[in-house]
């Protein structure tokens, strides 16, 4: 084996072939994420510092360096910040493995720790009502060539809420389609999760099956060619359906359609059932219930109808007016709160 010419690549190669895979357990796809942030990252150092790849050092890669990466990413790049923080992770992961193998970079790799991650914009969580979702599947036209994957596809994403990948992972033997029905998902973390089935989910995905023949190791949704269909195909079909359906539900021109709003889409009809949060939280696969929390603040009807039990609050607001009440008076009341 040919020996790495930098302690810096020595240090990456076991980062790369031992501690993510080996010692963390972490999964390919996020093995493959580390790394694609490292390629960008040796390329701009390389390019900041005047040197090529192959002489990059440890000292290379300091704080000022990964906050201009940073800065790199979003200005030239035009990333977002959650992309610009997913970065920053395993710029993090790399510093707290080269802390615990090598005394002599501890203090920098503390500085490394400690740039913060960057607070972003929170946008507002989009989700399908009952008529547009309706509208999307009436949107598969039997004339379709794929009208049987489409169908099941759709039924499959808004009845589980699963997430694209999870979506695409799914092989016949994940399926249970007599009565209890239900799918095995596996998600990040190599974290698995059961989901039940809607009668008309399970029954589009029976048929699905029956047409194509799928090897029990084949991925349930393939292109027509037969291969795999990828995150980028599930997007362009809901896009395709959605622009389909506008005609139907016009509510459909203002919102963005991909996989995740299928997904929200799910939570939200849950929260609506009056399922709660706990189960909702298993349900979509969430590691923590605080992430399920954010449904109950966008859920508009959930908010009317909490409106309409509170009733109007203009009584009070002409009362606490005509009181005659001071400067003094509201400066205490706030000092109470």
């Amino acid at each position: 084996m040919t020996p790495f010419p930098t302690k810096f690549a020595a240090a990456l190669r076991v980062f790369f072939a031992q501690h993510l895979p080996l010692t963390r357990g972490l999964s390919p796809r996020t093995v493959l994420s580390y790394r694609d942030t490292f390629v960008l990252l040796l390329r701009f150092l390389a390019a900041r510092h005047g040197c090529g790849v192959v002489d990059l050092e440890l000292q290379h890669v300091r704080v000022g360096d990964v906050l201009a990466f940073l800065d790199h990413l979003e200005a030239e790049r035009k990333n977002s910040v959650a992309t610009r923080n997913a970065r920053l992770a395993a710029i993090h992961a790399f510093a707290r493995f080269l802390a615990t193998r090598d005394p002599e970079p501890v203090e920098e790799c503390q500085r490394l720790l400690a740039v913060p991650i960057k607070r972003g914009p929170t946008r507002t969580v989009d989700y399908l009502e009952s008529d547009e979702i309706g509208a999307m599947l009436e949107a598969v036209s039997a004339h379709r060539q794929d009208h049987i994957r489409d169908r099941a596809l759709l039924l499959t994403l808004f009845n589980t809420g699963a997430r694209v990948q999870e979506l695409l992972d799914i092989r016949p033997g994940d399926l249970q389609l007599d009565r209890p029905t239900s799918v095995h998902l596996r998600w990040k973390g190599r974290k698995e999760r059961l989901c039940p089935l809607w009668p008309e989910t399970a029954d589009a995905l029976r048929t699905l099956l029956s047409a194509t023949a799928a090897e029990n190791t084949s991925p349930v949704f393939r292109n027509h060619r037969g291969e795999p269909m990828t995150r980028f195909g599930v997007r362009y079909l809901l896009r395709g359906f959605a622009e389909q359906a506008r005609t139907a539900a016009p509510t459909l021109i203002a919102k963005r359609i991909h996989p995740h709003t299928c997904r929200h889409s799910a939570a939200v009809h849950l929260l609506r059932a009056g399922v709660d949060l706990v189960t909702i939280s298993h349900w979509l696969g969430h590691a923590s219930v605080e992430t399920t929390n954010r449904y109950a603040a966008v859920d508009l009807e959930t908010k009317r109808k909490a409106l309409e039990r509170a009733g109007p609050v203009a009584g009070a607001a002409e009362s606490s007016i005509t009181t005659g009440r001071t400067d003094s008076s509201v400066l205490e009341w706030l000092q109470s709160l």
